[in-house]
Order: C-alpha cells, then structure tokens, then sequence
C-alpha cells in the first residue's frame, strides 16, 4: 500500500491515482466508459485492447474494495465496480492458497453506449464471430494471490490485478498476467503504469497480421485469426520469429484453451454437452474452484465454433452478483445461461434448472452451509461426471455417442500422448460435427437467395424467400447429417428443438443479413455494369435527379456497411454520377453539387 501513496496522476494521461480504496457499494448507475474521452486521447492504442486495469484488495473494514483503475479517467458504474470487486476474489468454498487465475463476464451497466474506438469497423468487419467485441459485456481477466503475511491484521495478504477487456483473448490476456502481475506485487504502482505505458505502444489488434506486443522486456507474439480462415483442427503453426532478440513468446492462439485439459473431466459427457450448448439450455457448472468454473464454462461455449454462440454465459458467477436475483427467480424458466459457479449454495438455489454439471471432488456435507440439504431432488437432473459413468437415461441426448472418439483419446491418455495432439483430436471431432449439422441449414439457406439473372439494374432487387422449417426437414431425407456424418442419431430432433433456439435466431439472422448485403452489392454492380446513358435519353430531370441520390445512398451503404462490392465497380458508381449530373442543368449541378 505504501508503494502507492507518493503516486500522483500523470497529467494528460491520466496516471495512477492512489486514493481510498473504495467499498463494494450499490448506488444509481451512472454513465461509465470511455465515451469522455476526446477521439484523439494518449489511449487510444491501449484502449484497442483493454478499457482499463483495475486492482482490488481486501480492506478490514471495507471488505472487498477497488484499489485503484487506471486509467484514471475511465468511469466505471457503481454496479459495475460492486461486481469487479466481488468476482475478483474467489469465494470462501474455493480455498485458494496461492496465485489463482480466472476469467468473469458482467453486464455492462449504464446504457449502451457506440463504439469509440477508431478502428473498430475495420476489425469486426475481418474477425471471426468468435472473436468480436462484446458491446454489452465486460469480460474480467483475473490473476489473484492469496498468502501469508504476518504483517496483515487478517494474516494474509489477498489481492487481484484485473485487466478488464470486450475482447475474449482469453489465452493472450493470461499470457500477459503470468508476466506482469508476479511483478506487480512486488513491485505495485510503478510496475503498473510502465506496463500500460508499453501497451499504449502496441499496434492495434489487426485479424490476418502476426503481432509482436512488448512488454516488460518480453516479446509476445501472436497472430488474431480472420472470418476467411478455415479453423485447423490440427496444432496451430507457430508464428514467423522475424529473428527477434531475445526470441519472442509464441501464443499459437489468441484465444483457445486448452480443450482437452478443460473437457478431461467430462469426457464421456462431451457430445450430450454438445447438444445443451448447441441447443441453448440453461447449464450449471459446479465447480471446486473459479479457475476450473470459467475455463470448464468457456471450453463449452467454444465447442460450437465456427458457429456463434448466442447466449448468455458466465465463467465465474457468485450470490453477489447484479444478476442473481434475474438468474435465480422461480417466476419464470430459467435463463438460456451457461453459468459458473463454486458456492455449492447453488445446488439448492438453482435446484429448479434442468441440467447441473458437478466437476472436481464433491464439497462434505460439513463443508456446506446449514441451509444447504444434499438430499437430491427428483426435478433435479445433474450430470455426474465420476470417471467411467454413462449418461443418466433421463438426459436428452439426440445422438449416439462416439465410441472411437473416447477410445482414442482414453488410449492416447495411457499412451502419454503429448496434450496438444488430444485437444486437436477433440477439437476436429467437435468442429466436424458442428459443420456436419450447420452445412444442411446453409445449403438450404443458399436455395432461398434470389438467382442473379433476376436481379436488374433499374427494378429493385428480388426479396429473399422465407425459410420455411417444413421444407428444409424435409429436405434433410436427401442431403441431411445422416449421410455423411460418423455420428448417428435423431438428427431430425435435434434440428426441430435447434429451431426454437437462441442459436438458430442468431444464425438466421446474421446469413440473412449477409445475404442481404450481397443482394445489394449485385445490384450495385448490375447498376454500373449497365449503359447508363442510354437510359437517360428519354428521362425527365426529375428522374435523373432521383437515379444521382439513390446512386448516392448505395455508395454510402456499400462503404459504410464494408459490402462485398470490387473497388472498381465503387469507383465506376462515382464515375457515374459525375456524369449524371453533368448532364442537368446548371442550376440543378449547383444544387446536387454545392459549393
């Protein structure tokens, strides 16, 4: 703490502030963010990768209390900051002796507020679903340390240094914790404001580009996927070295876990939990520890790649949280959540939830709190995942399991088989099966688009045909699963329940948006691909007039929503507008083209 006491703000870029560590309090919300900060702030390239650095202690009379954030001028809510306090701390049922890392995700509070940052068109336009910014969600990137100290009145010392992000670069963030918070607490403030200075040096996060991000006399490398990039089941290539001294940190990821490591447990519940995350049902993780809970929890929500998930999740979720009393009401069904939690409170509170996933050795009956009974209710399916344990018959499980897939990867575990090689096998085997259930919705989406012949330069384009979910089941007896997929089962069903998904609705959505979009650009390009001077010969000023502004809202459209138009046909859009207004009028051209 007394690290602290002689730092003072940096003027213009707002540097650490020690000041009285403030209580985990629920007030009004308040507008958070950055959104005060002028477009040309000294943070903008820090800001390109995280919103801001908070540290948290334990204070004997506050409780749970933020230290400090920085920057400074980053405003954080009152609810907001009464979460980052509260998950930033393992609950009391965890026990963590040590350093810890873990991730959270909260709500943002306080409205919804435009992106700021510059470039962030650019990147959502290139990135992957997977890993686009989170307008409405802050993940908490948490490294926590909890030891003896027997100059503390409580006897430890317990701290976290968060860095809070929109950006799921889940694999990069902890690289970057594992090198800077050791030193950290040490070394406190000064450590800190270097680091953010070093990060507010780094380019912006660019899909398709290998990275090279410094930091504390480490190079760490790492490339950000692109949308174009077909997903590898196999290991990832290691990045080009650019014989960089000393030799860089190579991230093979910017985001994956290590999937095999996170699935071990559960193995044989893989494909069930497949279909619960596929299919959007409410899920409990019960977890010994947040480590476990938030990587267990962002292990599912990943197995659906490259198919987005649309739900709501949370890595590490406690009685404290903003959203308790929404997540945990008996009014209504439960959530379409993935929820994970360490407090085994949570059995009986959410003992109304269809499926309860328990990890890791069972909490004993005198480690629960007096109000918690661990007499089973007969409502309550739980997934046991004690080692060689089938399915309960209950579950709703619409595919066979893969009994090659276990084999080989239980063989691999006797054999020794290097981590990587097994999270690749169960990665592939997760993707295909993915893909093997998506592509028969695609190919039949693609039946719904207009043909091209159709599609005229001076008619308006033809309506996409609604998705009819008859037809396409129907359609699956000659192109479904079935016939090419290794897996077996009720394909049939699990499509019918898919439907009335959250998944299904953000699919829907973003393909017919896309191929919307397309429409547009092929209209677009049929426009400029046309004789347009032949069309002007026997057309009133007034319809000329009408043919430059609508030309006009095209070519804003196409440039701001990044359609997928040629260069060229945008510069020969322009061209063609020139030319009409050539040929009005003077005192037309003065109006259409103001000084």
């Amino acid at each position: 703490m007394d690290a602290l006491s002689g730092v003072r703000p940096r003027g213009a870029r707002g540097g650490l502030d020690q000041s009285t560590p403030e209580p985990v309090a629920e007030a009004p919300p308040q507008s958070s963010g950055a959104a005060s900060r002028p477009p040309s702030q000294p943070w903008a390239r820090f800001s390109a990768w995280l919103e801001c650095v908070c540290v948290v202690t334990f204070d004997l009379e506050l409780g749970q209390a933020l230290e400090l954030v920085y920057p400074t001028d980053f405003r954080l809510t009152d609810k907001e900051k009464s979460s980052i306090c509260y998950l930033s701390f393992p609950d009391s049922h965890s026990g963590c002796l040590g350093d810890t890392q873990f991730i959270f995700r909260i709500r943002q509070s306080g409205g919804l507020r435009s992106p700021w940052y510059a470039d962030d068109g650019h990147y959502s336009s290139k990135a992957p679903v997977s890993l686009q910014r989170d307008p409405a969600h802050y993940f908490g990137y948490v490294y926590f340390r909890q030891v003896k100290d027997s100059s503390v009145k409580r006897g430890y010392f317990q701290k976290s240094l968060v860095l809070v992000s929109r950006l799921p670069f889940v694999r990069l963030f902890q690289a970057l914790l594992s090198l800077v918070a050791p030193e950290f607490f040490d070394k406190l403030a000064p450590c800190l404001e270097a680091v953010c200075n070093e990060i507010d040096q780094w380019p912006a996060p660019t899909p398709g580009r290998t990275l090279n991000l410094p930091v504390m006399g480490v190079v760490v490398q790492v490339r950000i996927p692109t949308r174009v990039d077909q997903p590898e089941p196999s290991s990832p290539k290691h990045c080009s070295q650019e014989n960089l001294l000393p030799a860089p940190v190579v991230l093979a990821s910017v985001d994956e876990l290590d999937l095999f490591r996170c699935l071990q447990p559960v193995l044989n519940l893989v494909q069930t939990l497949w279909e619960l995350v596929l299919l959007g049902e409410p899920l409990v993780v019960l977890a010994p520890s947040p480590a476990v809970s938030s990587e267990m929890v962002l292990a599912l929500t990943s197995c659906l790649r490259p198919l987005k998930f649309c739900c709501d999740f949370r890595p590490y979720f406690t009685v404290h949280d903003s959203e308790f009393k929404e997540f945990t009401t008996r009014t209504q069904a439960p959530p379409n959540v993935v929820l994970g939690v360490t407090n085994p409170f949570f059995i009986k509170t959410l003992q109304h939830w269809p499926h309860i996933l328990r990890i890791g050795a069972p909490k004993m009956a005198g480690d629960l709190p007096k109000q918690v009974k661990l007499k089973k209710p007969s409502r309550l399916k739980t997934l046991d995942t004690k080692p060689g344990l089938c399915f309960p018959g209950a579950e709703p499980s619409h595919l066979h399991r893969d009994k090659v897939l276990l084999k080989r990867l239980f063989k691999g575990m006797q054999k020794q088989r290097p981590v990587d090689v097994q999270s690749a096998l169960l990665r592939g085997h997760l993707l295909e099966l993915t893909r093997s259930f998506i592509f028969p919705l695609e190919h039949y989406m693609a039946s719904l688009m207009p043909l091209q012949r159709s599609i005229t330069p001076w008619k308006t384009p033809p309506q996409i045909r609604p998705f009819r979910q008859d037809d396409f089941l129907r359609s699956l007896e000659h192109s479904g699963p079935q016939l090419t997929c290794f897996v077996k089962g009720d394909w049939l069903g699990l499509y019918r329940r898919f439907f009335r998904s959250p998944h299904f609705d953000g699919w829907y959505r973003q393909r017919h948006k896309d191929m919307a979009q397309k429409l547009e650009a092929l209209h677009l390009e049929a426009i400029c691909e046309s004789n347009i001077e032949a069309w002007m010969k026997d057309k009133s000023e007034v319809e000329v007039v009408d043919l430059v502004l609508k030309l006009r809202e095209k070519l804003v459209r196409a440039q701001a929503h990044r359609l997928p138009v040629k260069e060229e046909t945008l510069e020969r859009a322009q061209l063609y507008i020139q030319t009409v207004i050539s040929s009005l009028p003077k005192d037309l051209q003065a109006v259409l083209c103001p000084p």
